[in-house]
């Protein structure tokens, strides 16, 4: 019996380095502030290019430790997070905070547990139901078809601690506030404010130069929690993807856009207009928008769950 173990652990090793590499290329990290520091990956979907990385992880390095928040798409996307941390501290990740469901965001957490056992995942308990029921294998089947087999090796590492929406947690001499929702942009999302610095890690709830993919979604969710953001007035935001800013200009501009498109579909719904005759009048109407990533191959998507919602109304 003693083998069985054995065996495991080298089933276990032979997977986690099964892909044809082992690590993403290095991005560097951004220090934003004293003790937080974010990588900005690359806008768009996980490619070949890219090597599935493509979203934002952020590290804040407290008294007793580091806190991470969102360790990449995969184990080897997560290796390379591990490999920057290690860069900017000698500290072990203690907590690691979980943004959605979305595996872009959460199938890292395999490397951040081959290098640090004892950390604790924590994320919104419909995202660890989710990733047991399925949503897990659709994210490291998608990230590898889609990076023709790049990811191969990764595997699910599912949170156990739920947070719950005003929940804090005081790591290290920091606050660690939760602003949570259960019909944003995945239904499982939390955004994480660092009460003290005044820094709000808003997942994918907000975006900064990209469209949003709404399908897990519903607008009037997320147009609740892109107000939530914008009236917390912190002094940084880091958005799930673009870049970190000082400033909410990003978040009126999501505001602006979902406000116009909403607007334009519910007049042209009740002209009795279809999906196909609104796109074109929306994205004219959307033009100050068209340089955003994923713009074209979201606002078709858009438009229908718009019409849908009014619908169910």
């Amino acid at each position: 019996m003693r083998l069985i173990p054995l065996f495991a652990a080298l089933a276990f090793s032979t997977l986690a380095s099964a892909g044809p590499n082992d690590v993403v290329r290095p991005h560097s990290p951004q220090k934003i502030h004293a003790d937080t520091y974010v990588i900005h990956g690359p806008m768009g979907i996980p490619s070949v290019a890219n090597q599935s990385f493509m979203n934002n992880p952020g590290w804040i390095v407290t008294a007793d430790g580091v806190v991470l928040i969102d360790p990449g798409s995969s184990v080897q996307a997560g290796r390379m997070v591990v490999a920057q941390l290690k860069k900017t501290t000698n500290k072990p990740v203690t907590h690691v905070f979980i943004t959605h469901v979305h595996g872009d965001h959460w199938l890292g957490n395999q490397a951040v547990l081959e290098a640090w056992p004892k950390a604790v995942f924590i994320a919104h308990p419909d995202m660890i139901r989710q990733a047991k029921d399925g949503a897990d294998k659709f994210w490291i089947d998608l990230m590898s078809n889609l990076t023709q087999g790049y990811t191969d090796g990764t595997r699910a590492v599912y949170p156990t601690v739920e947070a719950a929406d005003g929940q804090e947690y005081k790591i290290g001499g920091k606050t660690f506030r939760i602003h949570s929702s259960d019909d944003a942009h995945s239904k499982t999302d939390l955004m994480i404010e660092i009460v003290e610095d005044s820094t709000l890690f808003t997942g994918d709830n907000v975006l900064n130069g990209q469209s949003m993919n709404l399908r897990d979604g519903t607008f009037k969710g997320v147009v609740k929690a892109t107000q939530r953001a914008y009236d917390l007035n912190a002094k940084r935001y880091v958005p799930g993807h673009g870049k970190t800013s000082s400033n909410r200009t990003f978040i009126a501009d999501q505001k602006a856009y979902f406000d116009i498109l909403l607007k334009e579909v519910r007049r042209m719904y009740d002209e009795g207009k279809s999906d196909f005759e609104m796109k074109p009048v929306i994205a004219e109407k959307l033009k100050a928008y068209r340089n955003w990533a994923e713009f074209e191959e979201n606002l078709g998507l858009q438009i229908s769950l718009a019409i849908l919602e009014i619908e169910q109304e």
